[in-house]
């Protein structure tokens, strides 16, 4: 069954509208600017800019026609799908291993973030979920380079919630 992408869009414009509303109805903390409300409201933000994207059909031309071949000559009829190539996990595997890759990810994050610090076990994180999904090499580290950065910055400095030092300190820490 597939679901269009304003039917997804409106959905998540509804939570987000629901999280910022909700977090909106929490009462400040005394002697603090920022109270139990941000977070939500932050979230709520994040869910609607989201979902007005995804009604807009924003990165919708990211994504490739795929093809079937027709023959055994190889004719490829257009609007098709083919089977993407393996790697060798996938094909040891089958594409099920990827999974296993979240929760593989918080138990490295659990376990090595005290050690190695917020900064490398995110990167760490964000680089094998992304090429797990199948992001290119470039994107895959630009993106575990980038996302730390912000969410330190995010955690630190907005929400005030220190995140392990580790062996990197962040500049603004």
């Amino acid at each position: 069954m597939k679901v269009s992408d304003r039917v997804t869009g409106g959905i998540l414009v509804g939570l987000g509208i629901a999280a910022a509303w909700g977090g909106s109805k929490l009462p400040p903390v005394p002697g603090q600017q920022v109270g139990p409300n941000v977070f939500p409201m932050v979230i709520g933000t994040a869910l609607v800019l989201c979902g007005v994207l995804i009604i807009l059909g924003v990165g919708r031309t990211f994504e490739e026609e795929e093809k079937i071949v027709t023959s055994a000559t190889g004719d490829v009829a257009d609007g098709d799908a083919i089977e993407p190539p393996r790697g060798r996990i996938e094909t040891f595997l089958g594409g099920g291993w990827k999974v296993l890759v979240p929760p593989a990810a918080l138990f490295f994050y659990y376990f090595a973030s005290e050690r190695l610090g917020f900064w490398i076990t995110a990167l760490l994180m964000i680089f094998a979920l992304a090429r797990s999904q199948g992001a290119k090499w470039k994107h895959a580290v630009a993106l575990a380079i980038c996302a730390p950065a912000l969410v330190h910055l995010v955690f630190y400095k907005l929400l005030r919630v220190p995140l392990p030092p580790g062996l990197l300190k962040f500049p603004w820490a």
